[in-house]
């Protein structure tokens, strides 16, 4: 079937309203900080249907909607999504994510991406906002619809929205990954970023060269996903890379992950061997690859560790530079550090080692740490920082973020914990999540917001695994519009 008929279907997915809003939105080019596009887009969306349409400085897009009749008198409740997406595709997949839309199809009870991610995250929740707006027969209050960007590479709409723009007392953030829950709290994060120099030598005399391929990891977000210990392409690599530097090898570059916020799928590397003991080398390797394998065969089922001849390099790193460099990723702490002491099963504090690129003399090690707890996050830091400090690497931190503390006496959350028995015969997970929301930094700026944050089901952020659950959807839908209608009065305060 074609893409267009594929479409065409999938528009038609029910509740045809919200599905053929994503279909039209997720054509739309929109990797973070290339989101200009999917801008312009809402922006347009709102002014065509006649509603007030604000562009702040920072670039986000407020359209406000009135209430319709009998609803006046509720709270003014904010929908807010972001618009960008995360950039990723299976190796040998041929896609631009600055020039094209996102090829979809339907997999059973799934909508999902041909090799790519599908931007359902958060597109859906996007599709949802544009779906109310232009809607003329749903029961609502007043509705603000507040829309980000560059949320998933440091959520810089949301540092940079105007203060004093928002109207609204109720915050609906529609980015949740699992229908079950309602999320009343989410972690924090940081970017750890080390970077260094190395010198460089000639390749050994009579040496053979060799290609490193750590490939077909399952990958994910690196905080919804960092408690399954899914393999993470970086420090595998290191493994392997420490074994060839204990034997006398060389290495020459690396190049691993990528992108702060999903766990690191793929790394190459070039390395010399000497050519006297290259086949003992290579066989100790390939042991140690296999014993990688079956470490995460149930967690990466699909893990490729392939060994390669390459081109000769033209230059190495010096010995002592490459011992630094392999002992600080080895040292680098990676995956959950810290679990909550009171929310049982919630991961508080933990750290991505999402890039290592080593190339010309220059070495950068990306992390992305993240924590419910204030104090825990930079505990984690100044380890981080320690280990390359003592590899004698500069170290920086970025796009520091809070998080975002539960209160479980919010009265929304009453709201939705009633609705969500009433419709769905069960309780709903009440949590928080180990994931960045912008739901902390958008409270910092408005400390009288009530928020929830919820969506369907997404299965695979941040990777070409991605993919939203076609009923969840409905459900979503459903108990959205149901969540409206139940908007309480405006306080007499107000």
């Amino acid at each position: 079937m074609s893409t267009k008929n594929m479409h065409e279907q999938i528009a038609k997915l029910d509740p045809e309203i919200l599905w053929r809003n994503f279909v039209e939105f997720n054509q739309i080019p929109r990797p973070s900080k290339k989101e200009q596009k999917a801008l312009e887009y809402v922006e347009n969306f709102g002014k065509k249907l006649g509603l007030e349409t604000i562009r702040d400085k920072a670039g986000n897009v407020i359209i406000r909607k009135p209430a319709t009749p009998d609803m006046e008198n509720r709270e003014t409740v904010i929908l807010q999504a972001h618009v960008d997406m995360v950039p990723q595709k299976n190796k040998g997949v041929e896609h631009d994510f600055e020039k094209e839309g996102i090829k979809m199809l339907i997999d059973g009870d799934w909508v999902k991406a041909d090799g790519t991610t599908l931007g359902a995250d958060n597109g859906i929740g996007v599709a949802a906002i544009l779906a109310l707006l232009e809607s003329k027969d749903i029961p609502h209050p007043p509705l603000e619809a507040l829309f980000t960007f560059d949320e998933e590479t440091g959520m810089t709409g949301a540092h940079q929205l105007e203060p004093g723009l928002l109207k609204g007392k109720i915050m609906l953030n529609l980015d949740t990954e699992n229908d079950t829950e309602l999320d009343i709290g989410c972690a924090g994060g940081i970017d750890v970023t080390a970077r260094g120099k190395y010198q460089t030598d000639r390749p050994m005399e009579g040496g053979k060269s060799y290609r490193i391929f750590v490939k077909g990891l399952t990958g994910g977000h690196s905080g919804m996903d960092i408690h399954l210990y899914r393999g993470n392409a970086n420090k595998i690599m290191n493994r392997l890379l420490y074994l060839i530097d204990s034997l006398s090898g060389q290495v020459a570059s690396i190049n691993g992950g990528g992108l702060r916020n999903a766990i690191p799928r793929e790394s190459e590397a070039i390395v010399v061997l000497p050519a006297g003991w290259a086949d003992d080398i290579l066989k100790q390797v390939n042991a140690l690859a296999e014993d990688i394998k079956a470490e995460q065969k149930r967690r990466d089922p699909e893990l490729e560790i392939i060994i390669e001849p390459a081109a000769m390099p033209s230059q190495v790193m010096a010995s002592s530079d490459q011992k630094k460099l392999l002992r600080a990723v080895y040292g680098a702490h990676n995956g959950v550090y810290r679990m909550s002491p009171d929310i049982e099963g919630l991961v508080e504090t933990s750290n991505n080692v999402a890039q290592v690129k080593v190339d010309n003399g220059e070495i950068q090690i990306g992390n992305l740490t993240r924590s419910s707890s204030e104090s825990s996050k930079y505990d984690l830091v100044n380890a981080l920082t320690s280990v390359f400090n003592l590899a004698g690497y500069d170290v920086q931190t970025s796009g520091d973020y809070p998080g975002w503390q539960p209160d479980p006496d919010s009265r929304i959350l009453a709201v939705m914990k009633d609705l969500y028995v009433e419709m769905f015969n069960e309780q709903p997970h009440v949590e928080a999540c180990h994931a960045g929301l912008e739901c902390g930094i958008l409270k910092a700026k408005y400390p009288g917001l009530d928020v929830i944050s919820f969506g369907p089901t997404i299965e695979g952020a941040h990777s070409p695994d991605e993919r939203v659950n076609i009923p969840s959807v409905k459900k979503f839908w459903n108990y959205l519009l149901e969540t409206l209608k139940n908007i309480p009065e405006k306080s007499v305060a107000a």
